[in-house]
């Protein structure tokens, strides 16, 4: 089995660091980097890419609300056709900053409170997943679960990837659940390892509300902002590997 291993990187401002993103990259296979909305700025976009292209690692543009001070967690009234061009906007920046260091955007992501509205909104959906397809045909998209994305995205001739958030809980309707409910983010090592291997062995989780729910995916996504991460990182990268898997960014799995 072929899994990418992926990480939201990228994501401090100015002299302001969040996560340790070089340690990061030396387990994964892909990342998605801050583009400048919820956080990130021209410089530490071109150091992440710059080191992803050291290390081998796919980039993609992690796209959210603009909003720094809430980093894009908090929903925002916005018109849909400024929604619009504010993701072609971010995702030409990442596209820019990679051809300028010799490296190419493979993939995109929604970040937080954008992805789980868009995620849980065909309207929305629909809309954004056009402007996409608009810059770039080619271009990938790494989403959790959601009906409204995937259906957008076959509409407009877009692939997707279904990426498993390690350290997120799930609803029944496999969308991710929000964060002010209790145990919404994971923070026990053993828990996310435990789910991890589940998805592996019979390709299901375990649903806030305890269900087994199956969830194909091709991606497993790490916070790089969490407590922990590299080390969390580094013993997920062991569990596929030993389960017999190849850890493999998602544009070679879709070639």
């Amino acid at each position: 089995m072929d899994i990418d291993l992926n990480a939201d990187l990228g994501e401090g401002y100015g002299p302001w660091r969040m996560g340790e993103d070089e340690a990061m990259l030396a387990s994964i296979s892909s990342a998605n980097v801050a583009c400048g909305f919820h956080a990130g700025d021209p410089l530490i976009m071109d150091r992440t890419v710059r080191l992803a292209l050291k290390h081998g690692v796919d980039v993609g543009a992690h796209v959210g609300f603009p909003d720094r001070q809430g980093f894009g967690r908090r929903a925002m009234q916005i018109d849909t056709d400024e929604l619009a061009a504010m993701v072609t906007y971010q995702l030409a920046a990442l596209a820019g900053m990679a051809r300028a260091r010799g490296h190419r955007m493979t993939h995109m992501s929604f970040h937080g409170a954008l992805g789980n509205l868009a995620a849980a909104d065909a309207a929305l959906a629909g809309p954004l997943l056009r402007a996409i397809a608009a810059f770039d045909p080619q271009i990938i998209i790494s989403s959790s679960s959601s009906r409204a994305i995937e259906e957008a995205a076959a509409q407009c001739g877009l692939r997707v990837a279904s990426a498993f958030l390690a350290d997120r809980a799930y609803g029944d309707d496999g969308l991710l659940i929000p964060r002010k409910l209790p145990d919404a983010v994971i923070h026990d090592e053993a828990a996310v390892l435990a789910r991890v291997r589940r998805l592996l062995q019979d390709g299901t989780i375990l649903t806030y509300s305890g269900k087994p729910l199956a969830m194909p995916v091709r991606s497993i996504l790490v916070h790089g902002d969490t407590p922990g991460a590299v080390a969390l990182t580094h013993t997920i990268r062991r569990e596929v590997e030993a389960a017999g898997g190849r850890i493999v960014p998602i544009s070679q799995q879709l070639n």
